[in-house]
């Protein structure tokens, strides 16, 4: 058996303090297929969290793995200095499916990145560095992202520079709206959106949101909420960016981008992804309808952003993605997989709500009969399922007390009720 400790004792002595490793005894994954992964030690685990909802489709993907090598085999790096077609072939295709009209897309190399571009854009576009952000999010760890968490265990310093101004309505079931039907929570929160704005003297550059909230433990507002944020928007000319890192590319099952459960007055003005599309290969991206994203003035380019390698990958995982219709196997394998999480939340007093969409499913849990979040409780699910064979994720903006679930799309019925067996037992541990 393969001792861990000299690993992860070199992790410590080389590596920040702060970079976070789940589980008392680090693992080590070695290899995948499918929807499994094996760690050192040769345990196979059921991977419910995908490497942070990246693993899109499946652990070494055929169809993937055969285009990065082919393309590794021609060329690797070229920049964006000179044509790329892996580059324009995705660029084309996110571009026909993101919904916005006359897109142009520009590819970077993390979630964070893609962010921190379309702060750029917006700030840029409309001469100002207001920006209205949700409470309880996450949208990267650069400087300009941070300062636009809401989320306080995520954001570790105050200097910005940004003018953020945060506003309600992203957690529907917590905070001092959570009493209110749909309807009246949804113009409850527009009544605040309306007053931060006279706060904010109508400067404000755009409003960044996360359909789906992914480190504040999958929280979400009712359907068409942003929807009706953007009417109000509209009317000052402030931007809405949708950050669809965690949510994009058919996850929530019922729509391909979280956006669309918003578009009763169309789509947002800057739309950023990463994650999912290369399956693991560092691929993020920003895309906005032509006059935003042609409004920088000098000059700019990516060394990495949109490598021949990356797209070739992003492309080979759309394609099989969208052949195999992962976004209909999200929406029926998850709603299954969500009914059967409720049946057991049922009856296990420490879990406050199941929440989610698709595969995109979170538990919260809290001292039972409270609302206090327990994060011990989480940590030692967290655990159990390890020793039971699930890998799952952790979040929430309430001290960290949210499982996360986020399978590759290609999740069977079979590996759904084998994944809720082997985390109902982790529940019933604690």
């Amino acid at each position: 058996m393969t001792n861990p400790t000299p690993l992860h004792s070199r992790h410590r002595t080389v590596l920040p303090d702060w970079l976070a490793l789940y589980y008392k005894h680090p693992i080590e994954l070695t290899h995948g297929e499918g929807r499994h992964v094996w760690d050192a030690d040769g345990n196979r685990y059921l991977d419910f969290f995908g490497g942070i909802l990246t693993t899109m489709t499946a652990h070494a993907l055929p169809e993937v793995t055969k285009a990065v090598s082919e393309q590794a085999g021609r060329i690797i790096h070229s920049s964006t200095l000179y044509l790329n077609r892996p580059m324009i072939e995705l660029a084309e295709r996110v571009a026909a499916l993101s919904g916005i009209p006359d897109a142009r897309v520009f590819f970077t190399t993390s979630g964070t990145e893609a962010n921190d571009t379309a702060l750029l854009l917006a700030t840029t576009y409309r001469r100002s560095n207001q920006i209205l952000a949700m409470r309880n999010s996450y949208h990267g760890r650069s400087f300009s992202t941070v300062s636009i968490t809401g989320n306080r265990g995520w954001s570790p310093t105050s200097l910005s520079p940004l003018q953020t101004y945060y506003v309600q309505g992203a957690v529907r079931t917590r905070g001092p709206l959570a009493h209110l039907d749909d309807a009246a929570f949804t113009a409850a929160a527009v009544e605040d959106l309306e007053d931060v704005l006279g706060q904010a003297r109508g400067g404000v550059a755009a409003l960044i949101a996360e359909p789906i909230q992914g480190v504040g433990g999958f929280t979400s507002p009712p359907d068409g909420l942003y929807g009706a944020f953007r009417e109000v928007l509209s009317r000052h000319g402030i931007l809405w960016i949708s950050d669809e890192v965690q949510t994009g590319w058919g996850r929530t099952g019922d729509n391909f981008w979280g956006w669309q459960a918003h578009a009763q007055n169309g789509p947002p003005d800057i739309l950023t992804f990463a994650k999912g599309i290369g399956n693991g290969m560092s691929i993020g991206g920003v895309v906005a309808r032509a006059e935003v994203m042609n409004c920088l003035d000098s000059n700019s380019i990516s060394t990495f952003g949109g490598s021949p390698v990356t797209m070739a990958a992003g492309v080979a995982n759309l394609a099989y993605l969208l052949e195999h219709d992962l976004q209909g196997n999200a929406r029926r394998v998850g709603g299954m997989l969500l009914e059967r999480l409720r049946a057991i939340a049922a009856t296990v007093p420490a879990v406050r709500e199941v929440r989610g969409r698709g595969l995109m499913a979170g538990l919260e849990l809290t001292k039972p009969g409270t609302d206090e979040a327990d994060p011990d409780a989480a940590a030692a699910v967290l655990e159990a399922a390890r020793e039971g064979g699930l890998l799952l994720g952790k979040g929430g903006g309430y001290n960290t007390s949210v499982l996360r679930i986020a399978p590759p799309l290609s999740l069977t019925v079979a590996e759904a009720e084998e994944g809720a067996e082997i985390l109902e037992q982790a529940l019933r541990s604690i």
